[in-house]
């Protein structure tokens, strides 16, 4: 079933559109949050709570894209689990891809940047970078891939992927600067 019609299960509130969206995209959200959390059972709840948002939420909203309205309610549950799980001290399996970006992102409250504002400028930036460059950029900070988990998928050494996202992440910053985040 294509996007559309899961969508319009959705505002005729059927609930076979929950089935239909688990069946679609449920691996992917798994991996999604599995990459995150170390607990299998976490990773299900996050999943079934992002379906249970996505019912709650559809209507009133109207996504453009499915898939990634979808990965991005999983992820961010999966990181607020993370943060919940590891109150008090660090889980160095997701906070590394995090801190990461933390150098080169503007923190929202210290830069009054809304997310949709910075979404959009990194989705632009993404957009000027070659295709295997981004594809990278997009396994580590958006499906929280392992630096070694990407080098097998790119038939690449991890020191040159790692080096491929510094060298990201620098121009990214600069980027960002460019467009009026100057923040250290």
């Amino acid at each position: 079933m294509d996007d559309a019609s899961i969508i319009e299960l959705f505002r005729k509130r059927d609930e076979k559109a929950i089935t239909e969206l688990r069946q679609k995209y449920g691996r992917l959200c798994f991996y999604i949050a599995g990459n995150i959390l170390s607990q299998r059972e976490d990773a299900e709840e996050c999943v079934n709570t992002a379906l249970f948002d996505v019912w709650q939420n559809i209507p009133p909203d109207s996504p453009d894209d499915l898939r990634t309205y979808l990965c991005r309610i999983v992820k961010n549950k999966a990181i607020d689990r993370l943060k919940y799980n590891s109150a008090g001290k660090r889980d160095p399996k997701f906070t590394v891809s995090l801190d990461e970006l933390a150098e080169c992102v503007p923190d929202r409250a210290e830069e009054n940047i809304s997310s949709e504002r910075l979404s959009e400028l990194i989705s632009r930036f993404l957009r000027t970078q070659d295709e295997r460059r981004r594809k990278i950029f997009v396994r580590r900070y958006w499906y929280g891939d392992s630096l070694g988990r990407i080098a097998e998928l790119f038939g690449m050494n991890e020191k040159t992927v790692a080096t491929d996202l510094y060298r990201t992440r620098k121009k990214l910053k600069a980027f960002l600067q460019k467009e009026g985040y100057d923040y250290g």
